[in-house]
């Protein structure tokens, strides 16, 4: 395979590139990204010998066109994205450049190279709101986005599906529960409550904290993908997710017994406009290539917060 990673810097990017050149060392990898506020190129040190780093943004289909030409890039996978919904809510802008102008450059250049398979990765919060006790969200399900971070990633995955109709472009989409892991942005919430415990800060938690997520191991969201790739369907939508719900309070409650801080850190705060009260993805389409995930939320936490107390 000659792959190109796009955010390849970023979060979940970087631990697809780790893991990808681990698993498949013979692989031609070529990673870009803009390098943004959210990524972080020396994420990527430990095969940087085995990689092509170009610093540049997506949205730039010359500079795509290049990379898929001079590689004899055969898969595109496309992580990049502007992802914070509370700086979507502030302003909008960067999100629509990235998460849709810079999917339609994508899609331009699979347009081109008709035999690029093209990955786009989203999000389950493209589907808004699930109430307690509704089954989780299926590839049928309503988009219901309910901030400009997740319309962009709606209109993203709809200019896909609309490329892969009208112009038979070979791509597939994955929407995901809330990853976490080593080395993710400060700015979220797993971060921002294990920064602040161990700094003795209080911890800031929206309106009363019974929002639920899904939290889903980034190594288990990144081996998805791979699955999706070896046996997906062009066109296909595959929703992935662990299947196990906490609520936000109980989160930074968590965090504050693994690193031996008390309670009282906690500090609700004003909610944010339009929070989403629950996310929930039926996942069966996945497991039935054969995924599962593999980290418990104990074991994945256990990981995350031993990496930021090394």
């Amino acid at each position: 395979m000659n792959i190109l990673v796009t955010g390849g810097a970023g979060f979940i990017g970087s631990h697809y590139v780790l893991r990808h050149c681990e698993s498949f060392p013979d692989d031609t990898v070529v990673v870009l990204d803009k390098l943004t506020y959210a990524a972080d190129k020396s994420f990527l040190d430990p095969v940087s010998d085995a990689i092509t780093f170009v610093e540049g943004d997506i949205a730039d289909q010359a500079l795509v066109t290049k990379l898929v030409e001079e590689h004899n890039i055969d898969t595109i996978v496309d992580f990049a994205a502007e992802t914070h919904v509370d700086n979507s809510i502030s302003d909008a802008t960067p999100f629509l450049h990235t998460n849709v102008m810079g999917v339609q450059s994508l899609i331009e250049v699979v347009k081109a190279h008709p035999k690029v398979l093209f990955l786009h990765v989203s999000t389950d919060e493209v589907y808004g709101d699930v109430a307690d006790g509704e089954p989780g969200c299926t590839v049928d399900s309503p988009l219901r986005p309910s901030n400009p971070y997740s319309a962009s990633k709606a209109s993203g995955d709809l200019l896909v599906l609309a490329a892969v109709r009208t112009h038979g472009i070979r791509a597939r989409i994955t929407r995901c529960t809330n990853n976490y892991g080593p080395h993710q942005a400060g700015e979220k919430f797993l971060p921002t409550i294990i920064r602040n415990a161990q700094s003795d800060k209080p911890i800031p938690v929206y309106g009363e904290g019974k929002q639920k997520r899904d939290w889903l191991y980034v190594t288990d969201h990144t081996d998805a993908i791979e699955l999706v790739l070896e046996k997906g369907e062009d066109g296909g939508v595959y929703l992935i997710s662990a299947d196990d719900e906490v609520a936000n309070i109980d989160t930074a409650k968590r965090v504050l017994d693994a690193v031996g801080k008390p309670h009282d850190l906690i500090e609700f705060v004003t909610d944010r406009p339009g929070h989403d009260w629950r996310y929930a993805l039926d996942s069966s389409n996945t497991r039935a290539l054969g995924w599962a995930p593999q980290v418990s939320f104990a074991e994945g936490l256990e990981k995350t917060v031993g990496w930021y107390s090394s």
